[in-house]
């Protein structure tokens, strides 16, 4: 039986083993050979603390080359990824050990001695650390390991990683992810994108994250390309690689950054021919901004941790703002009544559920919520309200717990946002529903204005008076300099909810 490890899936699609796999802004430049090498000096490390097939290896490290290393390694040896955000506190991070027990977690040199006492307290097997620098407990390991490893046989069943979701909504869900699910979408999006080893990727997106870690990373190595390996976001740093670059993955605010740096031009984009955004809504103003200073496009997708990518818009054809393009080959997309599950007509807005060979497998140790997220007939509730138009371009509404119910009327917040985002002096704004004594949810606008704008409350609500119908506009609208944000740069709506949760108690 052919082995559907991803380790060996990527390896066989490596046609040129010397070149270069991944380049740092620091001179660093890793061939395929000795990526794959260093991987099998990381797989032999990883039998030596005795883990075996099935066995989770935790990673909570900062960015660099050696965590495509890493992951590299676990499919080698068989065992399941499991990537943590570095952001999250020693606190947070006992919940994920506890509930995924890890044979193995690696963290940073300077959180070894915290994490050990905490890995002692769990009874987990093994805690060691991993720097930028190839410093760390595990780097000594992996050093003295021989290359020579040969990989573990995977069924496409078989678990290849477990994604933590936010947990805005409650405890966080461990998302289980097979090596066929992971294969299945990085092939789609090679073919979708038109990758191939000539592309080299600027890659300054977050390793922890499916969008870093498995779309722009898995693409490019299934394609046998280039990662230009960024540590951060860094506008100097993109615009000085673009000129030996043809593709940028980034996330709605690194475009709205980048517009701010006089380095954007038709003539410093020239060598690039693809821009992706994801992770978040980005808005047509960015959209029509970029394409009138670079006569780029930019290609929005749309996607989530349990589905990998689900939808694309077209690399040949019309790239249209405010939606998110067709459901990727084998990808099968609905819209459904969020009540009744029962299909709804071309244009009506409903439940987005999707079914195909990338939807993750269930949540680890959660049945009941397992079960809860599927349809009978195997379609997983995306938790996305949606509707697809008279073209067939998918558009995102927003999350059915956004959904404002006000004095029984339904408000989608997306298009109350989109009327205040044309305002001048606007940045950007979230439209939220918070507890009404008279109409259940009163409609919320928080309002990110620019800077040194004279925007006020009494303006967006005169300006909505003539745009909105009278339930749709909103009965407050707070002010503020920026609205808060995740890694991946997703307006936090939870935390403004549960900011301004009193904000019609008196009333």
């Amino acid at each position: 039986m052919t082995s559907a490890n991803l380790f060996d899936l990527i390896r066989a699609g490596a046609l040129d083993f010397d070149k270069p796999a991944i380049e740092t802004s620091d001179g660093l430049s890793m061939s395929y050979r000795a990526l794959f090498d260093r991987a099998g000096q990381a797989a032999n490390a990883l039998l030596a603390l005795g883990v075996v097939p099935g066995d989770r290896v935790a990673v909570q490290v900062d960015k660099s080359p050696d965590v495509v290393v890493l992951y590299l390694a676990c499919w080698r040896a068989g065992a399941v990824l499991l990537p943590l955000n570095t952001a999250y506190t020693l606190a947070e991070l006992e919940y994920f050990l506890s509930d995924a027990t890890p044979r193995v977690t690696i963290c940073r040199p300077s959180a070894f001695d915290a994490t050990r006492d905490l890995g002692r307290r769990l009874g987990l097997a093994s805690v060691e650390s991993l720097g930028v620098h190839r410093d760390g407990s595990f780097a000594t390991l992996l050093a003295r390991a021989p290359a020579d490893f040969e990989p573990v046989p995977r069924a496409g069943s078989d678990l290849a990683a477990i994604l933590y979701t936010s947990g805005t909504t409650g405890r966080s869900k461990g998302a289980m992810l097979t090596h066929a699910n992971l294969a299945s979408n990085a092939t789609a999006l090679a073919e979708t994108w038109r990758f191939t080893a000539s592309d080299v990727l600027i890659h300054a997106l977050p390793v922890f994250h499916t969008h870093g870690l498995f779309v722009a990373t898995n693409v490019a190595l299934f394609s046998n390309a280039t990662l230009i390996f960024q540590a951060n976001f860094d506008a100097d740093a993109i615009v000085a690689a673009l000129s030996g670059a043809t593709v940028l993955m980034g996330v709605p605010t690194f475009y709205v950054r980048l517009l701010a740096h006089a380095g954007i031009t038709q003539a410093s984009t020239a060598h690039m021919r693809l821009f992706v955004s994801g992770s978040a809504p980005l808005l047509p103003e960015t959209h029509e901004a970029w394409r009138a200073r670079t006569g780029h496009a930019i290609l929005e997708r749309y996607g989530m941790t349990e589905t990998n990518m689900i939808t694309s818009n077209p690399f040949e054809g019309e790239r249209r703002p405010g939606t998110v393009g067709f459901p990727l080959p084998d990808v099968e997309l609905r819209i459904t009544d969020p009540e009744t599950g029962a299909a709804l007509e071309q244009g009506a807005t409903g439940m987005i559920e999707v079914r195909g060979p990338s939807v993750f497998q269930g949540y680890w140790r959660m049945p009941d919520k397992t079960r809860e997220d599927f349809r009978a007939d195997g379609y997983f509730i995306t938790g996305d309200l949606g509707k697809i138009d008279r073209s067939g371009y998918v558009h995102i509404v927003g999350r059915a717990k956004d959904l404002i119910i006000s004095g029984g009327f339904n408000v989608y917040p997306v298009e109350v946002e989109a009327e205040i985002d044309a305002m001048d002096g606007v940045v950007e704004s979230a439209v939220i529903g918070l507890p009404h004594r008279d109409f259940g949810e009163g409609v919320t606008a928080v309002v990110a204005r620019s800077a040194g704008a004279d925007l006020s409350e009494k303006d967006v609500l005169a300006a909505l008076k003539s745009r909105l119908a009278r339930y749709k506009q909103p009965k407050r609208v707070i002010i503020v300099d920026q609205l808060p944000r995740n890694a991946m740069g997703k307006v936090q709506k939870a935390s403004l909810r549960d900011e301004l949760r009193a904000l019609y108690s008196g009333e």
